[in-house]
């Protein structure tokens, strides 16, 4: 039941996310999350379906983790303002998956979790992310934070990533050793990673939309 978790996630936020196309002012890089989560989807069904039938998922597995925090770096890369900043994460968006693939197929040879490149891709988007609020904390009129889709959008990457980089990071050790009972737990604790992510992004897509109060 647990894998089938990320996936329900997945669906509603998608479900919601295709309500952007149909609000006025929508952030252009907002528009990019329905067919992001979309293939997101797709890819987590065939990586739960390969795990049945294989029990080994890394074909898709690593690869689409190297996606996701590309998709990640690009749509951070709209959410800061700084030209500087923008054009460094453009660097990595383009360095990141080279040195990633390169360690997935040349170095493990597709056969273990890239831990050590993933944890990169966690600690990177945690940078940037901090980047982003010391961003928001300079700006100099004030804004409604409840209001601003990126803003939750960072808080759910930084904390998923801060939270998921110990835990991911060490798989290759953690899951060799450690008892069925003990991954089952730690599974549970990343689908609750997992839901909170994803809360944030429905949040982010839902927050710019004002509720009318009905006239007694």
């Amino acid at each position: 039941m647990i894998p089938y978790f990320t996936i329900i996630c997945l669906l509603i936020t998608f479900v919601v996310s295709l309500g952007l196309f149909f609000q006025p002012k929508t952030d252009p890089y907002l528009r990019f999350f329905p067919l992001f989560l979309f293939l997101d989807m797709i890819a987590e069904s065939a990586s739960y379906y390969i795990s049945i039938r294989i029990q080994s998922n890394l074909i898709v597995s690593n690869p689409l983790t190297v996606f996701t925090f590309c998709f990640y770096f690009f749509i951070l890369s709209q959410i800061v303002h700084n030209p500087i900043a923008k054009k460094v994460i453009l660097y990595v968006l383009f360095i990141y998956p080279v040195i990633a693939l390169f360690n997935i197929y040349f170095v493990l040879k597709n056969a273990d979790f890239h831990a050590v490149t993933y944890s990169i891709g966690c600690l990177l988007v945690v940078a940037i992310c901090i980047y982003y609020f010391l961003e928001l904390f300079q700006q100099t009129r004030m804004v409604s934070l409840l209001r601003q889709p990126a803003f939750w959008i960072c808080s759910g990457l930084l904390f998923y990533s801060a939270c998921s980089f110990p835990l991911y990071g060490l798989n290759n050790l953690v899951f060799r050793n450690v008892s069925y009972g003990t991954i089952r737990n730690l599974m549970i604790l990343f689908n609750l990673l997992d839901v909170f992510l994803y809360s944030s992004f429905i949040i982010a897509f839902l927050c710019r939309i004002r509720v009318r109060k009905s006239m007694l």
